[in-house]
């Protein structure tokens, strides 16, 4: 059987903790930034986790 190929899209955009959960940036911060508020900017600035669902389909394009 040959090895799994890592979905290189995908580990390019997701980071792996120590502890091995998946963390991905949030969307809607490269433009448009003129219109939203500096606490929403603040709050997309940060990382999150995946939800429980996605972070399965993720581990399997990551190969793991």
């Amino acid at each position: 059987m040959p090895k799994m190929k890592t979905r290189t899209g995908a580990a390019k955009r997701v980071k792996i903790t120590g502890t091995g959960r998946l963390r991905r940036g949030k969307a809607f911060r490269a433009h448009l930034l003129e219109g939203k508020s500096p606490t929403r900017k603040r709050r997309l600035g940060r990382e999150t986790d995946f939800s429980p669902g996605m972070e399965k389909q993720v581990k399997r394009m990551l190969g793991r």
